[in-house]
């Protein structure tokens, strides 16, 4: 592909994204340990998150600028372990702070809990470390040197440390506030911290330039998300909820897998999705961990 041809392409990629930012992704039988716990007795299950929890772009859209799916993996783990008081509150470029505070029209997400919450599903993080931004610089780059590792380069300190996983360390007490504020509000609850599903091949191939991320750093993307998964998994453990792993069941259905094995979108979906996020395959695969958690594996 010619210079000019992958400038206009990452030219793209960066609209999308951008795009995809200002909207800032299972089995339905009947669920017999869901009974034995109480969630289908008319208790309340709370969603919160982000745009992987949200499901932009997938139909049916709601929420505004939240852009909510009516069959994101809160809808449909809801709709799994028949639910009768649910509510979704996630929205698209949700950080931790937007646990406490207005975001466009939606309001604080922790005001939707309290003591009839039963079940509470959380998947936050990914924009405190900056993904957009990380996912956008990285396909400026890639054109530059595909190849090489040009996003690794950037994100590297002048002392050598990576920038990134500095990041996700600063992200950790975050998490743990969040975990900490959900407790508070909805003492009686369940709670699953969901991760974040395979996004770049687990093989640390690269499919340049179909998805304009370069040979390296399609290594270095997916060893950030891997530190970012366990650093939620540790946040999980210390604060006696549950994780659901969203990145096993998806390893092979990643942005570089043909469209009809694809659970995660590339640049350019081919699938109802924002760049880089969860279809709703993807969605159904991260309500199907989500729901293994509950279920005791």
């Amino acid at each position: 592909m010619a210079q000019r041809e992958r400038s206009a392409r990452n030219g793209r990629v960066l609209a999308a994204l951008g795009a995809a930012t200002a909207l800032t992704a299972v089995a339905t039988g009947p669920a017999t340990a869901a009974d034995a716990t109480g969630y289908a007795s008319g208790a309340r299950y709370v969603a919160l998150g982000d745009s992987y929890t949200s499901g932009p772009g997938i139909p049916q859209q709601s929420g505004g600028d939240c852009a909510r799916s009516s069959v994101n993996y809160p809808s449909l783990t809801a709709a799994a372990l028949k639910v009768s008081a649910f509510k979704d509150v996630s929205c698209s470029g949700a950080t931790t702070d937007d646990m406490w505070r207005t975001q466009g029209e939606n309001a604080p997400q922790l005001d939707a809990l309290g003591k009839r919450t039963r079940l509470v599903t959380v998947g936050i993080g990914g924009n405190d470390i900056g993904f957009g931004t990380i996912i956008g610089t990285c396909a400026q780059l890639s054109a530059s040197d595909p190849a090489g590792a040009p996003c690794k380069k950037q994100y590297t300190a002048p002392d050598g440390g990576d920038q990134l996983a500095q990041r996700i360390n600063d992200a950790a007490p975050k998490i743990a506030r969040v975990l900490q504020a959900v407790h508070q509000r909805a003492p009686y609850a369940d709670v699953v911290l969901v991760g974040y599903p395979s996004i770049m091949p687990d093989s640390g191939t690269s499919c340049f330039p179909a998805v304009p991320i370069a040979a390296g750093d399609a290594t270095y993307l997916r060893d950030t998300e891997q530190r970012l998964n366990a650093m939620l998994q540790e946040q999980a453990r210390a604060a006696h909820v549950h994780y659901a792993d969203t990145y096993g069941p998806t390893v092979g259905h990643d942005v570089c897998t043909p469209a009809a094995d694809r659970w995660i979108e590339g640049a350019n979906p081919e699938s109802p999705a924002a760049p880089f996020h969860p279809n709703a395959k993807g969605e159904q695969a991260m309500a199907g961990a989500v729901l293994k958690e509950l279920r005791g594996h």
